[in-house]
């Protein structure tokens, strides 16, 4: 398959190292792209979940598919989200095509990009919450392996897949986050900043819309997920366009061909060390 060329892609909550991360599909799409900017918008790798040392091939397969990218020239910026916290100590590490930071404005085309993960309008990831926020977070990727289950045997009936999890989710965000409240308060802020986009993930919402009050108006978009929604946001031909996969549409990586590729690390030492950051 060749290649797409696009000016900017975003993408947030792999949740690499959960049952419920959808790593060959990430695979894929990372193939079938080649970005001048690829904005990885937090939660990439789940370290709420490292204690369960699961890491498999095929996670490995993602991280390995960003270094070819930024190999080939593609400017790499990792946004630190509330799963993966532990790296913001690291934060403004900037090295050849490779830039961490917490969050970012970007001008694209005369226009000015606010960009960052989200969770800072979340309360339900500060203080005790946390808690509740991780032991959530445990639940959900147990439900995840569940709805794996249910698709498995409905693949055998001859049904159509269901999503339990992603029910369950957009109630959790309608109960506790309240996506509107969330959406309306990020814009309000990036309108006060005089900002023409801003850009967030955490939500596992993918959304383009225009938000208004009396001091002017901006474009909110949301990045979504790849555990349910498979989404991203692409930049091109001078706009911003939310992405869907497609399988049907795709040259879908083989799984056994990409464990064969990873031949210079093993998974054992990739979760070693992801889990040695937040020790």
């Amino acid at each position: 398959m060749e290649k797409r060329s696009v000016d900017v892609v975003v993408i947030s909550d792999l949740h690499l190292g959960t049952y419920g991360c959808r790593a060959k599909e990430i695979v894929t799409y990372l193939k079938s792209i080649s970005p001048q900017v690829l904005i990885l918008n937090g939660d990439i790798i789940d370290a709420w979940q490292l204690s369960k040392h699961y890491f498999p091939p095929t996670h490995v397969a993602v991280i390995k598919e960003i270094l070819n990218l930024m190999t080939s020239g593609t400017r790499v910026i990792y946004i630190t989200g509330n799963h993966d916290e532990i790296l913001r100590r690291y934060c403004d590490l900037q090295s050849g095509h490779f830039q961490l930071v917490d969050k970012l404005v970007i001008e694209i085309d005369h226009k000015m990009t606010w960009v960052f993960h989200g969770d800072v309008f979340d309360n339900a990831t500060k203080g005790s919450a946390k808690f509740w926020a991780k032991m959530g977070s445990n639940g959900y990727a147990m439900l995840l392996g569940f709805n794996h289950f249910i698709n498995w045997l409905m693949k055998l009936l001859g049904r159509e897949r269901v999503s339990l999890s992603k029910k369950i989710m957009e109630k959790v965000n309608q109960a506790f986050i309240k996506i509107d409240k969330f959406e309306t308060l990020v814009a309000e802020l990036a309108i006060e900043k005089k900002y023409d986009y801003v850009i967030c993930g955490h939500i596992h919402q993918p959304k383009k819309r225009v938000i208004s009050n009396k001091n002017g108006n901006v474009i909110y978009l949301n990045s979504g997920d790849w555990v349910e929604h498979l989404t991203a946001l692409e930049y091109y031909n001078n706009d911003w366009h939310i992405y869907t996969y497609d399988e049907s549409k795709m040259n879908v990586v083989n799984v056994k061909e990409m464990k064969q590729q990873i031949t210079d690390v093993t998974t054992d030492q990739i979760a070693i060390y992801l889990h040695s950051l937040g020790a």
